[in-house]
């Protein structure tokens, strides 16, 4: 079965761009991993943990045969490869890889939520999001992603601004012509 997730990436160690690049690549070479649309990178204010840089940050549709659970392990390998370190909750990172949806999907498991729980508040994944997938719905809200994202307040949108414009999959050599 072909299923379809959305996954937000973000960093904020430097080089951030490279470590969105080493991570499309990681994923895109998975056999049971196809990518499908790649947002826009916007680069975009700390939330929480705030005494940090700021963030790249980018989402992308995929096709997997993968199981949600596989999917996470998968993405938690390249997180690990890319020497992420977990010090400070919500605090910098190499690379950060979040399944945000998966198909229609609505997953409680201990290290597992989709959708995920606070994508509805968080600009950073809503305005790439929107980007690729405005009318997809998030199942447990019944609500688009554009919806949501115009829903936002203004001073998180601020927050939110066009880093490279979409069309970066040459750069990343990501996808043959």
């Amino acid at each position: 079965m072909i299923n379809t997730a959305y996954i937000a990436l973000g960093s904020n160690i430097e080089p951030r761009a490279d470590y969105l690049n080493r991570a499309l690549s990681e994923i895109n070479q998975h056999e049971h991993v196809q990518m499908k649309q790649v947002s826009s990178i916007y680069e975009t204010e700390p939330v929480g943990y705030t005494e940090q840089s700021e963030f790249l940050n980018m989402v992308i549709s995929v096709n997997t045969s993968l199981r949600p659970e596989e999917l996470l392990l998968f993405l938690q390998k390249v997180e690990q490869h890319l020497h992420r370190v977990r010090e400070i909750r919500n605090g910098p990172r190499t690379i950060d890889l979040d399944i945000l949806l998966f198909n229609d999907e609505n997953i409680e498991l201990e290290q597992l939520c989709i959708p995920h729980p606070r994508m509805q508040d968080r600009a950073f994944v809503l305005a790439p999001m929107q980007e690729i997938a405005p009318f997809v719905q998030i199942p447990t809200l019944n609500t688009s992603i554009r919806q949501l994202y115009t829903a936002l307040p203004e001073r998180l949108r601020k927050g939110v601004l066009l880093w490279k414009q979409q069309g970066q999959e040459e750069e990343f050599g990501l996808f043959e012509s």
